[in-house]
């Protein structure tokens, strides 16, 4: 099945062919056609974004031209990925990325709907590593206004339920404290009636909010951008295999109605952007480590598509020296709908004053405030950790929420009745129905909140940089990250290894040319976002650094297709 949107052309031949509606496919379309090419779009599933449209949207790119920036330099920058991502595998492709980010953040300012803005305070992911900063580098989008799209607000991709309120609200990051606040501050309380008073208006008109943030508001002014240059884009298209001809991609082959098969001409180039492998169980049986081949919180699509066609017209799959994954550590379970609830504890939870995550054995086995990358590694290294689970106590899910309870959840029985929150009205009955060492979680519950209330942690030391103290509460001190477990009852959610995308991927030059095993560009092909291997080698240095690779080597693919070295 073939399903068109607007801007969409019947033809059969185009200069460049690109596979995969994410940031990095979308980019390239952009860039391509602002570059004058004519550009066909091709997607997967019925909806235009993938994982960027259900993400936080940050894009980390260094130096680019904003005051916030100034402070910070390319040595700087490079002094920090060389502590983070300490190899020199991959470094031509990250001074690459780093050549050519500030640049395409421009480009797309100039030539696309696409608006970005720097994080007023976005700590590096190792605040301790030499270079590191605390602002500058994470960009997020300008808040956006989905009226714009017209009726191919239809075709976005929405955000994960559980990320929004009231079937359908949006809220920006700094809109959090004031619904947290709201029974507390006069402000605070005006603030969330206007902006729920705007939602209720939205609806009447609209399945759902259409005030867009985070990653939603990303892919949103990437497809009005499409949509203003009437690039073509064809929905729910399976790609079968790509077309060679003298030695080159000359275009791709995608399934027809009742079995046949329809040729799609590139004339240029095909670039693929299919969203890695996430969804493909065979790779991630063989590519992932024991105890992380099930769980994913990646957008449906990202089946190895990319990476099935490339190999196909000779690329090689490479593997990252520092892991095969961008990993969150995620809790699920099953509504009573049925529908498949995948959530991932990224940053409002985890590091917020009174949780701690413990083994099978009772045990805290890291600092729970370390970045959603890091804990899972820490899962995967220790025995009996997968799954861990989060404690707090009735305060910190009332205040905070847990996983996908969010603040101030009056009705918990779905949650328990689904078997995803655990309650119990001591810590010795929780550990009980945990089924974890009594006398070991009691003490490690013990040590925890002597601890918390002199603010700081003998074990693990949590809440003692910047970064962790960004995800905590600062209304908390002396330590933000800290606050006693001691208010019955007490819950626990389990969380498991899971990947937000993959880091193995095609082996591709500066110019995002796919390269085969001789290491020589296969003519007409080019990768980019998780369909190309890793700038960071699987190493995860800070927020964003999935989507700003991804915005920056779709650029780079675009407008090397057209010639513009």
């Amino acid at each position: 099945m073939v399903t068109q949107s607007t801007g969409s052309s019947d033809s059969d031949e185009f200069d460049v062919v690109i596979l995969g509606a994410g940031a990095g496919g979308m980019t390239a379309a952009c860039v391509a056609a602002a570059e004058g090419l004519e550009v066909l779009l091709l997607e997967k599933t019925p909806f235009i974004g993938g994982t960027t449209a259900i993400s936080g949207g940050m894009v980390w790119t260094p130096n680019c031209d904003f005051d916030e920036a100034r402070e910070d330099s390319r040595d700087r920058t490079e002094a920090y990925l060389q502590a983070t991502v300490p190899t020199s595998r991959g470094r031509e492709m990250r001074d690459a990325f780093l050549d050519a980010a500030p640049e395409a953040i421009d480009y797309l300012a100039r030539h696309t709907a696409v608006q970005l803005k720097p994080v007023p305070v976005y700590p590096d992911y190792y605040p301790e590593a030499e270079g590191s900063t605390t602002h500058g580098r994470v960009l997020e989008p300008v808040p956006f206004d989905a009226r714009d799209l017209g009726a191919d607000f239809a075709l976005l991709r929405p955000p994960l339920p559980e990320f929004t309120l009231f079937g359908g609200m949006m809220i920006a990051r700094p809109d959090i404290p004031h619904f947290r606040n709201m029974f507390r501050s006069l402000g605070s309380a005006m603030r969330v009636a206007r902006l729920v008073s705007a939602y209720l208006i939205q609806r009447l008109r609209h399945p759902r909010g259409t005030d867009l943030v985070l990653g939603n508001a990303l892919v949103a002014r990437l497809l009005k951008s499409l949509l203003d240059r009437s690039v073509a884009i064809r929905r729910e298209v399976d790609v079968i295999r790509l077309e060679m001809r003298d030695g080159r991609v000359a275009g791709v082959v995608v399934a027809g109605a009742g079995g046949s098969e329809r040729l799609i001409k590139a004339r240029r180039a095909v670039i693929l952007a299919t969203g890695g492998f996430s969804h493909d169980g065979a790779r991630r049986r063989s590519l992932l480590p024991r105890g992380a081949e099930e769980l994913t919180a990646a957008a449906e699509g990202g089946t190895g598509d990319g990476l099935e066609l490339g190999t196909t017209a000779g690329g090689e799959v490479e593997s990252g020296e520092f892991g095969p994954a961008y990993w969150m550590p995620a809790s699920h379970y099953r509504r009573a709908d049925g529908r498949h609830v995948v959530f991932p504890h990224a940053i409002t939870d985890r590091g917020k004053p009174g949780l701690i995550a413990v083994t099978s054995e009772g045990r805290r086995f890291t600092n729970e405030a370390i970045s959603y990358h890091e804990f899972v590694r820490a899962m995967l290294r220790t025995d009996n950790a997968v799954p861990a689970h989060l404690i707090c106590d009735r305060h910190f899910l009332w205040k905070y929420g847990l996983g996908a309870i969010r603040p101030m959840t009056m009705r918990l029985t779905p949650y328990k009745a689904a078997g995803y929150l655990t309650e119990a009205g001591s810590i010795g009955e929780l550990a009980q129905a945990l089924g974890v060492d009594a006398d070991a979680f009691a003490a490690t519950v013990e040590r925890f909140n002597s601890d918390a209330r002199t603010g700081v942690d003998t074990e693990f030391g949590k809440g003692e940089n910047v970064y962790q103290r960004h995800t905590g509460d600062p209304d908390v001190q002396p330590n933000p990250c800290l606050a006693p477990i001691e208010t019955p009852p007490f819950y626990s959610v389990a969380v498991y290894p899971a990947d937000l995308g993959t880091a193995c991927g095609l082996t591709v030059n500066v110019h995002a040319q796919v390269l085969d095993g001789g290491g020589a560009p296969v003519p007409g092909l080019y990768a980019c976002g998780n369909d190309m291997m890793s700038i960071m080698q699987g190493a995860y240095p800070g927020p964003g650094i999935t989507i700003g690779p991804a915005l920056t080597f779709g650029y780079i693919a675009a407008r090397h297709a057209a010639g513009r070295n």
